[in-house]
């Protein structure tokens, strides 16, 4: 028997299409899409669904669009199979959909949260210019080094923590690229530039956490009645107010999704269900073990493919 993990993906999985076949053809899928138009008071499908790409990719759109197509797919999902998780937990922005599945949140509570969550880090973009690369193969203690020489050039942190051989730096421009040439110096082979528009989980985000403190004082938080596995301290995180004091620090730390993974690991998980557009966490997981097996719900074909694998090995909570 296993037991199983429901995992979401954040910012950077979006991609024009997402969700269609979901609002077509789940009824409980076009009802998550209808009511976050409602809540927004804008089409956020009609951007799922047609885009353009230029502006899903902006963050004030991706984040809420993301969340939506995710949370689609996981009641798609409930609609279909009784099987529930052992532990939910979600990549950076992706934890907020944990946190709906684990009924921390209600739709409409979650999405607020992530369109004020998406203004803010958009608004502190535009007060510094950061930038992110992706170093891949590094040992992680040559990375920090390369940091810390790269830190008299400015602002250059950890963003996430991915899998043993893929780690995301992020800061102020001129010190990401240099940490990133000497990086390259060393012999590590790949470091790649990312499409983002800012420094996000740095320092440079500091004026979006001190914002959403004020935002999460009057938020409706429930404590979680799945175990939560935060990814500011990968840690199970149960109460009410515990969310609510990570939450803002999230949005100016590190995501630690490869130690979040080991430990739901170390709980006793091999399975996981990601749910949401593309196969980003499944291709994260497989590099952190090879015990682990991910399923993806993402569409209606990939919806019944996983619901007959998860009940071929009589998944358990």
């Amino acid at each position: 028997m296993n037991k199983v993990g429901f995992i979401f993906p954040g910012q950077g999985s979006q991609s024009t299409g997402m969700g269609h076949d979901l609002y077509d053809n789940i009824e409980t899928s076009k009802d998550v899409f209808e009511r976050a138009n409602s809540i927004l008071n804008k089409k956020i499908s009609d951007i799922c669904f047609n885009g353009p790409d230029e502006e899903l990719r902006k963050t004030i759109n991706a984040q809420v669009a993301i969340v939506t197509t995710s949370i689609a797919a996981l009641e798609a999902f409930r609609s279909k199979s009784n099987i529930k998780p052992a532990i939910t937990l979600g990549h950076s922005l992706g934890e907020y959909c944990a946190m709906y599945c684990a009924y921390v949140m209600d739709l409409s509570t979650t999405i607020k949260a992530i369109q004020r969550r998406s203004e803010l880090m958009d608004e502190a973009t535009k007060l510094s210019q950061g930038a992110m690369s992706a170093v891949l193969g590094a040992d992680i203690e040559l990375i920090k080094k390369c940091i810390n020489d790269a830190s008299s050039f400015g602002l250059v942190e950890i963003a996430n923590y991915n899998n043993p051989s893929q780690i995301v730096i992020t800061g102020e421009v001129e010190a990401v690229n240099k940490a990133g040439e000497f990086l390259k110096a060393q012999g590590v082979r790949k470091v790649i530039s990312l499409a983002v528009s800012g420094g996000f989980h740095s320092k440079l985000m500091t004026s979006a956490r001190d914002g959403f403190v004020d935002f999460v004082k009057n938020l409706d938080l429930k404590d979680a009645k799945i175990p939560v596995i935060t990814n500011v301290d990968a840690e199970f995180t149960k109460k009410a107010d515990e969310f609510r004091a990570k939450m803002p620090n999230q949005i100016n730390h590190s995501v630690m999704w490869l130690q979040s993974i080991q430990k739901a690991v170390n709980e006793g998980v091999d399975t996981f269900v990601e749910f949401g557009n593309g196969k980003v966490l499944a291709g994260l997981n497989a590099k952190i073990s090879p015990d682990i097996k991910t399923y993806n719900v993402f569409d209606t074909n990939s919806l019944n493919e996983t619901i007959a694998a998860l009940e071929a090995q009589a998944v358990v909570i």
